[in-house]
């Protein structure tokens, strides 16, 4: 099996990136944020997200900070609801590539008011981890292939069909946007399992999940 986000769950272990802020006459650079991410049992992670309707700048800089807090998390994907806004937007980057020094190579794609037209009948089984369930990973099974629309920061419509890691990825990102989290697939008995370790870990962590990407 595949565990597809292998993610320490300590938020500020990045430096500042710039970007451009285009949201005023004259463009300066801003450094991009890293955004505290949500973990269980915070209830906002239930929130069925709403459609984004303005396509602006102010857009653009939430999915920048997004996507530099999915870097330094580090994860593959994430929905704005993980970072506490309640749209229906999320980013993905699957770095399967490797460029110099055998760095993965960041190409981001960006998520807006995403829908699945055709989900197939086959289903494939992936070892799913979460950024907002610290630590702990469990088999889902989901439909092998879909058909994916979405729009981009610019509001244009894409069609696409996906199989494999992306598309597990991309229907695990859009659960999100209903209030579902990848251990409500799985028995009463597993998901209070992952929820109690998850306490546990609290408690002798003081508050913060470690593992050994902690740097302290």
């Amino acid at each position: 099996m595949i565990i597809w986000t292998m993610a320490p769950w300590h938020k500020h272990c990045a430096p500042d990136v710039l970007s451009v802020d285009l949201s005023h006459d004259r463009p300066y650079l801003r450094p991009m944020a890293i955004l505290p991410i949500l973990e269980v049992p915070d209830p906002r992670l239930k929130t069925i997200s709403t459609p984004v309707e303005t396509f602006d700048a102010d857009l653009k800089t939430l999915v920048d900070d997004m996507t530099e807090t999915m870097y330094a998390a580090p994860g593959i994907g994430l929905a704005a609801i993980q970072v506490g806004v309640p749209k229906r937007l999320l980013v993905i980057d699957l770095q399967e590539e490797e460029g110099a020094g055998d760095e993965p190579v960041r190409n981001p794609r960006v998520f807006v008011n995403p829908e699945i037209l055709d989900p197939s009948d086959e289903h494939s089984l992936y070892n799913e981890g979460c950024l907002s369930v610290p630590d702990q990973y469990a088999e889902v099974e989901r439909p092998a292939q879909i058909r994916a629309r979405w729009q981009d920061l610019d509001g244009k419509v894409h069609e696409e069909t996906m199989t494999g890691l992306m598309a597990t990825c991309l229907q695990h990102e859009m659960d999100h946007l209903e209030g579902i989290l990848f251990i409500d697939h799985l028995s009463r008995l597993k998901r209070q399992m992952v929820l109690k370790k998850i306490e546990k870990a609290r408690k002798m962590g003081g508050g913060h999940v470690h593992n050994e990407h902690c740097r302290h």
